[in-house]
C-alpha cells in the first residue's frame, strides 16, 4: 500500500475541502505524539480543530497522495499578521522534501493574502534538520527554541529565597490582568521574544497575548491556582508574574514568566518559577515543562539551575518583508 501511494505525486489542496472524517487519522496520530513526546493533552486542540473543519473555517493546506491526507497546517489571521496554528505529517510521510512542500504552500497562501504582511510560526513536529533551507528564505529570520521538562518531585527540595526588595506574592486575579499586560510589553521591549511574537511590543497586543492564553487551549488549559503574581511593596503594582496551564491531568506547563527589567537580578524569577511548581506539583503534575528562545542564556541558566532539562529543540519562524 505505501508503494503505490510513493508512486504517485504530493498534491496540496484546501484544508477547507477535507473531510473530518480523512484528518482524523492524522489528528489520532498526532495526539499521540504529543503525549508521547511532550506529556501534553493534544485532544482539546484536535477537537477545536474538527469543529472548525466540520462548519468549513479551518483555512489552510493538506498534502494529500491520491485520496489520503497525509499532512496538513492551518493557519489564523489577525490584522497584518498570520499565524500558521499547527503543522503535521504523518510519520510515515515527515521527510524534508514533502515538509517543504506543506511549508512553503501555506506560507506563499499567506503572502498573497491581501493585508498579510508579517507570519509567525512555533513548529514544534517540524522534522527538518536546522541546517535545511526553508521557504522564502529571503523573507525569514529563524529563532530556536527549547522544549524542557522537570520531574516536579525536585520541586520539594527548591529552598524558598526571599527577593532583594519587599514584595507580596498573589495568586492569579482578573483584575490584574490589565496590569500584566503592561508588565508584558515592558519586560519584552528589546528582547529576542519579541521579535518572534509581535503582539509583546504593544499593550493591545499583550492583551490578546494574555487572552489567548486564557481563552484558548493552544498552550494547555489556564490553571489560575497555579499562576502567581508578584506585587512591589512600595509601589503596589505587579513587578512580575509566572502563568500556568494543565497540558494533561499529570503535566503542567509555566505559559509565562517575566519581571519588569527594574526588578531583575533580585531573584524574583526563581522565586515566582519556585512557587508555581510547588502549585503544580500539589495539582497532582509529576511533570512540569516550558519553552524558552535558545539565544535567552539568563532565563535558560535559570531553568536549568531548578532542575530542567532539555528535551528537544524547535524552530520559531517568522518571515517579514515580503
Amino acid at each position: 500500500m505505501a508503494a503505490r501511494f510513493e508512486a504517485s505525486l504530493p498534491e496540496i489542496i484546501e484544508l477547507q475541502k477535507v473531510a473530518v472524517s480523512d484528518l482524523d487519522p492524522l489528528l489520532a496520530e498526532e495526539i499521540g505524539v504529543w503525549q508521547q513526546r511532550f506529556a501534553w493533552d493534544f485532544r482539546p486542540s484536535a477537537e477545536l480543530l474538527r469543529r472548525f473543519l466540520q462548519i468549513h473555517s479551518l483555512y489552510g493546506c493538506a498534502l494529500a497522495f491520491g485520496s489520503r491526507i497525509v499532512g496538513y497546517a492551518y493557519q489564523v489571521c489577525e490584522g497584518r499578521k498570520g499565524l500558521i496554528g499547527d503543522f503535521y505529517l504523518l510519520r510515515d510521510f515527515a521527510r524534508p522534501s514533502y515538509e517543504m512542500l506543506l511549508l512553503g504552500s501555506i506560507v506563499e497562501g499567506l503572502m498573497r493574502t491581501p493585508g498579510i504582511r508579517r507570519i509567525e510560526s512555533q513548529l514544534m513536529m517540524l522534522h527538518m534538520p536546522i541546517a535545511q533551507p526553508l521557504p522564502f528564505g529571503q523573507h525569514l529570520t529563524r529563532h530556536d527554541r527549547y522544549f524542557m521538562e522537570i520531574d516536579t518531585a525536585l520541586t520539594d527540595r527548591l529552598p524558598a529565597v526571599a527577593p532583594d526588595f519587599r514584595v507580596t506574592f498573589l495568586p492569579w486575579a482578573e483584575r490584574y490582568q490589565e496590569e500584566i499586560a503592561h508588565l508584558v510589553t515592558a519586560a519584552y521591549r528589546g528582547h529576542v521574544d519579541s521579535d518572534i511574537n509581535d503582539q509583546y511590543r504593544t499593550i493591545p497586543g499583550a492583551r490578546h497575548f494574555l487572552m489567548n492564553i486564557i481563552k484558548f487551549p493552544g498552550c494547555g488549559n489556564f490553571f489560575p491556582a497555579g499562576s502567581v503574581l508578584a506585587i512591589d511593596d512600595s509601589s503596589g503594582r505587579v513587578c512580575g508574574v509566572c502563568l500556568a496551564s494543565m497540558v494533561s491531568p499529570s503535566s503542567g506547563h509555566v505559559t509565562q514568566l517575566c519581571i519588569l527589567p527594574s526588578a531583575r537580578k533580585a531573584r524574583l524569577g526563581y522565586e515566582l518559577l519556585r512557587q508555581c511548581l510547588l502549585l503544580l506539583l500539589r495539582a497532582g503534575c509529576s511533570t512540569v515543562s516550558l519553552t524558552v528562545t535558545c539565544t535567552n542564556v539568563d532565563a535558560i541558566r535559570l531553568y536549568e539551575s531548578v532542575g530542567f532539562r532539555t528535551l528537544a529543540t524547535f524552530p520559531a519562524l517568522v518571515w517579514d518583508g515580503f
